[in-house]
């Protein structure tokens, strides 16, 4: 009984050992996930929550994924719609703070919207949420959605 017991506790550790925080404890520069699909409600509340990321810890490899409506605020000329507060130079400004921002092609299909409509801050990815799957599991990113 003491055998199968450790050979199950054996297991079982070392499926531990393979999880994302296991991923994200041997790189010592935090990498985090912000997910987006709602930028009329979350939009400028990210950008701020990543800015302020950036402030405390400017280390941090952040990555932001937006789908659905989350695509919005990267559409050139976009302004908060209660504040009026320009996108565009708020998510230059963390571009050159090193984030990454991630727009979902599915979305823009469904939608009807070309590449072209986008500032030039944002990379395309063909799935959202496969990104933000593949990011956590794969990347060992933590996940944060304002």
């Amino acid at each position: 009984m003491k055998t199968v017991f450790a050979m199950a506790l054996a297991a079982f550790m070392g499926w531990v050992g393979l999880t994302p925080i296991d991923v994200q404890a041997q790189d010592t520069k935090p990498k985090v996930v912000y997910h987006l699909d709602n930028a009329y409600d979350n939009g400028l509340k990210a950008l701020r929550n990543m800015r302020n990321h950036l402030d405390t810890s400017p280390e941090t490899d952040i990555v932001l994924v937006a789908h659905a409506g989350g695509v919005d605020m990267f559409i050139e000329g976009a302004r908060h719609g209660q504040s009026d507060t320009s996108y565009g130079p708020l998510i230059s400004a963390l571009k050159s703070r090193g984030v990454q921002f991630q727009l979902c092609e599915i979305t823009l299909k469904l939608r009807n919207m070309n590449k072209d409509q986008f500032v030039m801050d944002v990379d395309f990815t063909p799935s959202g949420v496969v990104a933000l799957t593949d990011l956590q599991l794969k990347e060992g990113r933590a996940y944060i959605k304002p």
